[in-house]
């Protein structure tokens, strides 16, 4: 490649990185609406804020996950700021993206590197999770940095300082989400094998000292990688007797008691069994298979079809989207194998391996969603950077003529396609986060925030014409408790309870005043859907006749509705 094309490709990415980060930064600039960000990631550094920090939030299950980034939001909300949570967040792309080019632009030169950076910022997932106040662009972050630190070990001799820094990165991927598990474990196991890939040893002694050198790196990563995520460990066993709470109670027979967490609203729920209560658990595979009707060979094909058919808030289509030459690229990598310098073997075995495990690892344990198996993205963006690198290598080395053309044509199509891929979703993303009209002033906040969450309306009723004495019983909202500045409660047992212990229409609003609840605030169609399922008729006429006689409706929006209880003697 002449340094004039250096020149010229350099100047076109770099206006590229330049276009994207500011479309990016443009959709960031709106309030929150996100769900996991209503429900927690702002939700529980808020309550913090209020309560004192790490104060225990039993009805809040996310508020034992490790919560890195949680803390970082927590200051800019401490100054009444939920926006600059989403740039904290992004800022974790960001770095990631330099991560990937420091990699790429030392193994194969400037221009792989802006184009790998490129090709993981513009990828849909990595676009959307910019733009909401989520935590998986951290754990994205951290498990990379932690590979190409565990890369640089290999390549620089297993100097302990970069295996001691790999450890750190991966401490703080734990401490980011429980999915950091995944890379911690595939991380510890990768370690030692790598150290033995290399050396083998030669005898019967030499090879022991060599295995239990190997055990000796593995036991130091995970050392260093534990210490750093230390303290949400002792948080939760001091809180709950389990240092990973809620998993793995089983194992470590956690104290804490059945209704500590509150179940989501089950989409089955059996008899006068109570929605909270231990119920038998569907498989991912058969979840797959029931609900959504797929075969065993689309069942099969999972680790496949989620390049392909990603679909933003569809379950059945992986809740996200990412881009089909993430696939594409690193499968090239098998006929140019043999093609490659010996210094990238640590990358392609590291990256390649992390890959495909986590992949397979969360097809087996979970129901697949494209943010899950996020750790992914830059080991195949990287694989991907290469293959474009062995190609152009191959043509520029073969003896047939008709080859080199057909590679830059292959080249030049790749490049369009994936690049229009990612353009496309940006394009459609853009236009429905519509952040213009807000930033230029002509929506409101509130209006903004209506428009994607229609119970909030009666939430910013509730805020500012309810006393601080008041406490509400949600019902179905999605547990999005953010932009409450009143007490609730969302767990729909209570009303349960009230119900079935009650001998008629007084009884009930008696059980209800007892909680102290004095106002009700639901989704009509859940709600309606739940109380079908759970009461027999005979319960169902007698809530009837409560609501009838001492409930008073207050307002409704968007399929939610705010009602006040009347007090019963």
């Amino acid at each position: 490649m002449t340094a004039s094309k250096v020149k010229l490709y350099t100047a076109v990415l770099l206006a590229a990185l330049i276009l994207l980060i500011a479309c990016i930064s443009v959709m960031s600039a709106v309030p929150p609406v996100s769900r996991d960000a209503l429900t927690h990631h702002l939700a529980v550094p808020k309550i913090w804020i209020e309560a004192g920090l790490f104060k225990e939030l039993p009805s809040i299950p996310f508020s034992y996950y490790p919560m890195n980034l949680d803390l970082l939001y927590l200051l800019p909300l401490l100054w009444d700021n939920d926006i600059i949570p989403k740039y904290i967040h992004f800022s974790f792309a960001l770095l990631t993206a330099f991560l990937i080019y420091r990699h790429l632009e030392r193994q194969l030169g400037q221009v792989y590197g802006l184009l790998g950076a490129l090709f993981f910022l513009s990828i849909p997932i990595i676009v959307k999770l910019s733009t909401i106040v989520y935590v998986d662009l951290g754990l994205i972050c951290f498990s990379t940095a932690a590979l190409l630190a565990l890369i640089n070990w290999i390549e620089n001799r297993y100097a302990t300082r970069y295996l001691i820094i790999s450890a750190l990165f991966c401490g703080l991927a734990l401490g980011t989400k429980y999915n950091g598990l995944i890379v911690f474990f595939l991380m510890s196991c990768m370690v030692p094998l790598s150290y033995l890939r290399r050396h083998p040893g030669n005898g019967h002694e030499d090879r022991i000292r060599t295995q239990l050198k190997a055990l000796g790196f593995g036991l130091l990563f995970m050392i260093v990688a534990l210490v750093v995520f230390s303290p949400w460990m002792i948080k939760n066993l001091r809180m709950t007797g389990n240092p990973v709470y809620p998993l793995y109670n089983g194992l470590f027979h956690s104290n804490a008691n059945d209704t500590r967490v509150e179940t989501k609203p089950s989409e089955i729920t059996a008899g006068r069994q109570k929605t909270d209560q231990p119920k038998s658990k569907w498989s991912n595979f058969a979840i797959r298979k029931m609900v959504y009707g797929e075969s065993l060979i689309e069942i099969a094909l999972i680790p496949v079809r989620v390049f392909f058919e990603g679909v933003d808030d569809n379950p059945r289509h992986f809740d996200g989207r990412l881009n089909p030459f993430l696939l594409i690229l690193p499968l090239c990598l098998i006929p140019l194998a043999r093609r490659r310098h010996n210094s990238r073997h640590p990358a392609y075995w590291i990256l390649s391996s992390f890959a495909i495990a986590y992949l397979i690892f969360v097809f087996v344990k979970q129901d697949m969603r494209i943010r899950w198996i996020g750790p992914i993205i830059p080991p195949l963006v990287i694989l991907g950077m290469y293959a474009l690198a062995g190609m152009r290598q191959l043509a520029a080395t073969t003896h047939k003529k008709w080859v080199p053309a057909v590679i830059q044509v292959l080249i030049i199509v790749s490049l369009v396609i994936m690049f229009a891929w990612n353009a496309v979703y940006i394009q459609t993303l853009f236009r429905k986060v519509d952040a213009i009209p807000y930033i230029l002033g002509r929506v409101d906040r509130d209006t903004y925030i209506a428009r994607f969450r229609p119970e909030y309306a009666l939430i910013r009723h509730i805020d500012t014409h309810f006393s601080e004495e008041v406490l509400i019983l949600g019902l179905f909202i999605g547990d999005r408790i953010y932009y409450f500045d009143r007490d609730i409660r969302l767990n729909k047992n209570v009303l349960f309870d009230a119900v079935t212990h009650a001998g008629s229409a007084e009884d009930i609003g008696r059980n209800l005043n007892r909680r102290g609840i004095t106002h009700l605030l639901l989704r009509f169609d859940l709600t309606q859907s739940w109380i079908s399922r759970v009461f027999v008729d005979q319960e169902k006429t007698r809530l009837k006749t409560y609501f009838q006689k001492h409930v008073k409706p207050i307002a409704q929006n968007g399929g939610y509705g705010l009602f006040e209880l009347s007090k019963v003697n």
